[in-house]
């Protein structure tokens, strides 16, 4: 069986170390994915997905369990099948189906405690990867340049999936303790984008306009969303020379694109609110069902979020195949035409922007003028 390239190109993709590997969220989009993708490793004898409700995607010849991990019932299915190599991605923003967020947050909080739970006392399991992602850094004003996976944020996040993935991490780090022989590899991901991607930033860039608060330019970083399935089995698998498959690493394309930036490319043009209008439109947009533009969502668009991801390079041996810029352009192509042609949309904000620039100018010469005469 041929595993075809690996992650960053050329290389060959790592073995999975386990024979038995269970993925959890192999539901939605990304989890339906990666089950298949980690059925092509030659190491891999079976893989176990599990989730709460019934895939709509084929996962190939995986045994899929329907089972909710918030109950003790995930033990007995990692006995069962001795698993050794768990992958769990079921740690999401997004709702399931008709599902609302106190589910949300008790599927990633609650069930990841049942998780690690079973994990602990079970003999067989010595990997863990998790799926977490960069907002547990927060965005704030005080924010540094560029956050390392050191960096301890200027304020936890507040609510949301932010504090979701940042209590999550609290506790595979107290697992990892009490259980030092398993390899426990945490991988933090910045916003993941694609043609397939179905995220609430994806829904937020897939509107015909849109909504920014007045007077800022975040800073924004992609990955797409095959590097991410890319990094999730080199994370799963056996470590190459040099390479140590455990840690905390940030996951991202190289390079930044400002909001800006990328309503130009996708040819949607922007309105600028203040920022009580802007959470105002927010909470309409989540009361229709238009989309999850959350409040952390908003912190995001006004202050942006940028990491660094040497160690992802030097330590954990991966790089990506999509730089940021590569990312947003494969999304927005998926997306088909804005409202405006991107060429035509840049040409305006550019003569907008020249012309407030002249304006200023002017009022500076101006009042320069004014003052020479007192």
């Amino acid at each position: 069986m041929h595993s075809g390239p690996g992650p960053g190109g050329g290389e060959g993709k790592a073995l999975i170390v386990g024979k038995v590997v269970l993925v959890t969220g192999a539901a939605r989009q990304l989890g339906s994915r990666f089950v298949r993708r980690v059925q092509r490793d030659p190491g891999v004898d079976r893989v176990i997905a599990v989730d709460v409700a019934e895939p709509d995607r084929r996962l190939g010849s995986a045994v899929f369990v329907r089972a909710d991990i918030r109950q003790p019932s995930i033990g007995r299915i990692l006995a069962e099948h001795a698993v050794d190599t768990v992958v769990h991605l079921a740690v999401t923003g997004s709702p399931l189906g008709s599902s609302g967020r106190t589910s949300v947050k008790e599927a990633n909080v609650i069930g990841t405690m049942q998780l690690l739970g079973a994990c602990q006392k079970s003999p067989t399991v010595r990997r863990l990867v998790v799926k977490s992602s960069t907002s547990v850094y927060g965005a704030a004003s005080r924010d540094p340049a560029v956050f390392t996976e050191t960096t301890q944020p200027k304020s936890l996040p507040g609510g949301g999936f932010p504090k979701d993935a940042s209590e999550v991490e609290g506790y595979v780090r107290g697992f990892a303790r009490r259980r030092p022989d398993v390899a426990v590899c945490v991988l933090r991901f910045a916003n993941i984008l694609g043609p397939r991607a179905d995220s609430p930033l994806a829904e937020y860039f897939s509107m015909p306009v849109l909504p920014t608060v007045l007077g800022y330019d975040p800073r924004l970083q992609f990955v797409h969303e095959d590097d991410v399935l890319d990094v999730l089995s080199l994370a799963a698998g056996e470590p190459r020379r040099g390479t140590l498959n455990s840690g905390t690493f940030n996951i991202a394309g190289d390079g930044v694109l400002t909001l800006a930036q990328c309503s130009r490319r996708l040819g949607r043009p922007t309105v600028p609110l203040l920022l009580p209008a802007v959470r105002w439109v927010g909470s309409a947009l989540r009361v229709v069902g238009a989309t999850d533009f959350s409040p952390e969502q908003i912190r995001l668009l006004t202050h942006g979020r940028v990491v660094q991801t040497a160690q992802m390079r030097d330590v954990l041996g991966f790089t990506p195949a999509y730089t940021t810029a590569e990312t947003f352009a494969d999304f927005a192509a998926s997306r088909g035409g804005g409202l405006l042609p991107p060429a035509a949309l840049a040409r305006t904000v550019d003569r907008v922007a020249g012309m407030l620039d002249v304006d200023a100018s002017h009022g500076d010469s101006q009042r320069a003028g004014e003052g020479a005469h007192r």
